[in-house]
């Protein structure tokens, strides 16, 4: 008898992920060959090794908690270090199936938001910075959260600009989609 459950799951068209307090417990292949594994070298493993500092994975860890808790879902975009070393820029969603302890079991969507195969390189700073103005904060919202100058974050900023061709920061982010 064909098991539909398990087809789907294992055949999406979007990485899907059964976490338990940030440990992968299940995984299917779309999200773990976005990401350049296979599904059973990461099965068991803490999603840390998708961040590029254990800063950045206690951070991320924050954003979303108090609308799991009171809606059970939670949805994004955001950063994942690839195995290579590069990062995907992917859409996230998060549906809590114990919203008072949301991360204790937790179903994940990743799709990656281009299948363009350019890949990003960014640094540690470059990764904050563009990960909170993806969350929609200022120059100095990001530098109070990041404890830093908001002429630093400026500066961060511009030199993303800079670097991806674009005129202003929404065409950033913009350009971060095309790109994936």
């Amino acid at each position: 008898m064909v098991n539909y459950t398990k087809l789907a799951f294992d055949n999406a068209p979007v990485g899907l992920v059964i976490s338990e307090n940030r440990i992968i417990k299940c995984c299917n292949s779309t999200f773990s060959l976005m990401l350049g594994y296979k599904p059973e070298d990461i099965q068991g493993k803490s999603f840390r090794m998708f961040y590029g500092s254990n800063e950045e994975f206690e951070k991320i860890r924050h954003v979303g908690i108090n609308a799991l808790k009171t809606k059970g879902n939670y949805s994004d975009e955001r950063l994942l270090n690839h195995r290579e070393g590069h990062s995907v820029w992917c859409r996230f969603r998060a549906h809590s199936l114990t919203p008072d302890q949301p991360l204790e079991r937790i179903i994940l969507s990743y799709a990656q938001i281009s299948n363009n195969t350019q890949t990003i390189t960014l640094s540690k700073r470059e990764r904050q910075v563009l990960g909170l103005m993806n969350q929609g904060m200022s120059s100095k919202e990001i530098a109070r959260e990041l404890e830093l100058s908001p002429r630093t974050i400026d500066d961060v900023r511009a030199r993303l600009i800079k670097r991806f061709k674009v005129k202003r920061c929404s065409d950033l982010l913009g350009r971060m989609t095309e790109l994936g």
